[in-house]
Parts: structure tokens; sequence; C-alpha cells
């Protein structure tokens, strides 16, 4: 079994949870309520993004570098995002195993290049809950393990569906379930994606270190997203269909206001040679 998880200390678990919004108040039971809330309040507050790999020369695969830079107001993305939260459910008494993930909006694939978390037990006795604020557009509340059939996600219906191979997150659009993940619940340490941390932003044949691009929940119904080339905003009406307004973003003035004024971040360093 992996080592357990540092705790954060009291003061940069009191810093978390201020940055998200939450009182330790409302988080001190440690129930599925509270997951829920501090997994939403993550999204809305901590972007997913890149600008490290593009900007600064890239991102060391470290816990501490991580909480420290989401103390720092910035974000991240998933070894980051989900390293850090996980420090901060297990400081406040829950049990989280890191899971790896094959990402699969690309189509099938069995190489591991996603964290995400399995958090349950704690002072209430959470059911196994997978919990992931570092994949962009996917589930805003988390989703039951051991639950079958579709299962509210916060903004949208969502399935986990077993297989020999693992089990695949699905989102039903239409009531069709389109795959994201598929995981193993095999507990990994940290350092067990420092390969896969490594590989992504060093590969020149993906965007990772390339085109970047920020992404965070505005509320529950709506994300926005800044990518290399234009902002767009995903709404989720009542009906459960699906609004994207797309805008171009043509100049580097632009873009860096827009990451300022929906992201309240500044680029890290200058813009590469085109």
């Amino acid at each position: 079994m992996p080592a357990p998880l540092p705790p954060l200390t009291d003061d940069e678990a009191a810093a978390y949870l201020a940055r998200l919004g939450v009182s330790v108040d409302r988080v001190r039971a440690m129930g599925r309520r509270a997951v829920d809330e501090l997994a939403t309040a993550h999204l809305i507050a901590v972007p997913f993004e890149n600008l490290d790999q593009v900007f600064a020369g890239g991102v060391r695969h470290d816990l501490d570098a991580a909480v420290a830079k989401i103390l720092g107001g910035r974000g991240g993305w998933c070894f980051e995002l989900n390293g850090a939260f996980a420090r901060l459910l297990s400081t406040l008494g829950v049990d989280v195993t890191l899971l790896g993930c094959a990402v699969l909006l690309d189509g099938p694939s069995t190489v591991v290049e996603h964290l995400a978390l399995e958090v349950s037990g704690g002072p209430s006795g959470l059911p196994p809950l997978l919990v992931d604020v570092g994949f962009g557009d996917s589930f805003v509340t988390p989703l039951e393990l051991n639950r079958g059939g579709p299962q509210p996600g916060g903004n949208g219906q969502y399935e986990l569906i077993a297989s020999p191979q693992g089990t695949t997150v699905t989102r039903l659009v239409d009531g069709v379930p389109e795959a994201t993940l598929r995981y193993k619940r095999v507990a990994l340490s940290f350092d067990d994606f420092a390969g896969a941390a490594l590989r992504l932003q060093s590969d020149p044949a993906r965007s990772w270190s390339t085109k970047p691009f920020a992404s965070r929940l505005v509320g529950v119904d709506e994300r926005v997203t800044l990518r290399h080339d234009a902002r767009s905003r995903r709404i989720t009406q009542e009906d459960g269909s699906i609004e994207t307004v797309v805008e171009p973003v043509e100049h580097h003035d632009d873009w860096d206001l827009t990451l300022r004024e929906w992201f309240g971040l500044e680029r890290p360093g200058p813009w590469p040679p085109a």
C-alpha cells in the first residue's frame, strides 16, 4: 500500500478552505454534503490550466509545490489539483485513494494519464465516492462508486460501467453513454504519476506545453474555457440541453485580458515564439 498522504498544516488547511470560500464549521463532520460542497467550490475557485507548461518551462511533480501553487492563487492540471485536494480531504479526516485513469475522449486507451480520487470513510462513514477536480468539463458533484445505473453528477447524468479492463466513467447524452475515463480501483502513490506528468509535458505531439488554456466553473450549470484562440461558455439548460457560445480571441493582449477577467490569473512568462 502507498504511504499515507502527508497532512496539511493547520494554517495551510485554513488558507485552502478560504481559497474555496468554505468555512471550517461547514465541513467539520465531513459528510456527503460537505464533500459535494468542497468539490464544487474547488471547480469554481481553482482553474484547470496549463500556464506553467506553456509559459514557465514546465511543472515540477511535487505535492508540496502543488499545494503552495494553489494557496498562491493559481490553478493547475490534474496531478496538481487532485493531488493537493487529496491532501486537504485527508487532513479533514476522510480516507483518500489516488486512482490512475486512462483518458478516453479521443478513443480507446489503456495508458494512465490522469489522476482521480476515491474518497470514503471519515466521521460520517462516507460510501466510496469518485472525486475529480482536475479534468475540466466533467461531473461537478462526486459519483458513488458502488452504485449501478445512471446517477446525477451535478451538471447531468453519469454512469459507471464495469468491464474486465476497468470501470468506465460515462456521461449520458440523450440517454447514450459517452466514455470519458477508465480507472481501476488500485491505490497508487503520487510518485507513480511522475512518468505520465513528464511525458505529457515533453511530448511535442501533445498540446500541453504548446497551447495554453484555462477552464473553470462559473456556476454548477456553466463552464468558461479559454483556449489559445477562443473563449467558450458551455451552459447546461434546465431541460438538460447544452448551449455553447464561442468567441474568438485573436490577439495576445486580448487573451491576457480574458485570462485576467475570467480567471484572475496573470500569464507567468512570455509568449513563446510562434
